[in-house]
C-alpha cells in the first residue's frame, strides 16, 4: 500500500488494497475453490501471468490477506491460505458476483459459483467455518 493515500475515503483505501483486476480473483480461488498452491492458482480460467501472480501473492501476504506456509507434502512448494482479514472479503466477492449476474448478460446462469451463491448467507457461514483461518 502507498504510504500516502489518495484520500481517506474507505472506498478509495479499499481499492488501493484490492482494487486491481487480480487480487479478488486470487482470493476467490483460495476461499471458494480451495486452491492452495502456486500452480493451482496459475491454472485459473482467467489466465493470470506468472509475474503478476507472484507479485499479487506477495502483495496480498504483505497486506495480511493471505498467509504463506511450507507445503508439508512437497518441501519445494508453498501453500497459500486466506487469513481472517482475507476471509472477511468473502461477502464482498459474493455481492460483486451477485451484481454481475444481475446486470451482465454474458453470465452463465448454470455456473457452479452462482449455484453456490444462491444459498446466500448460510453458504457464507459454511465456507467461513470450513476454512482454517490463520491470523
Amino acid at each position: 500500500m502507498e504510504s500516502h493515500p489518495r484520500s481517506h475515503c474507505p472506498v478509495s483505501l479499499a481499492l488501493e488494497a484490492i482494487g486491481d483486476k487480480w487480487s479478488l480473483l486470487i482470493l476467490r480461488d483460495l476461499i471458494m475453490r480451495g486452491k492452495r498452491r502456486y500452480q493451482e492458482l496459475l491454472s485459473s480460467e482467467e489466465g493470470i501471468s506468472t509475474n503478476i501472480l507472484a507479485d499479487r501473492l506477495v502483495r496480498l501476504e504483505s497486506l495480511g490477506l493471505i498467509a504463506k506456509s511450507d507445503d508439508p507434502d512437497d518441501k519445494r512448494q508453498f501453500r497459500y491460505s486466506p487469513t481472517k482479514k482475507g476471509l472477511d472479503l468473502l461477502p464482498v466477492i459474493f455481492e460483486m458476483a451477485r451484481w454481475s449476474s444481475k446486470y451482465d448478460p454474458r453470465i452463465d446462469a448454470a455456473h457452479p459459483f452462482l449455484k453456490r451463491m444462491k444459498t446466500g448467507k448460510e453458504q457464507l457461514r459454511q465456507i467461513q467455518s470450513r476454512l482454517k483461518v490463520s491470523k
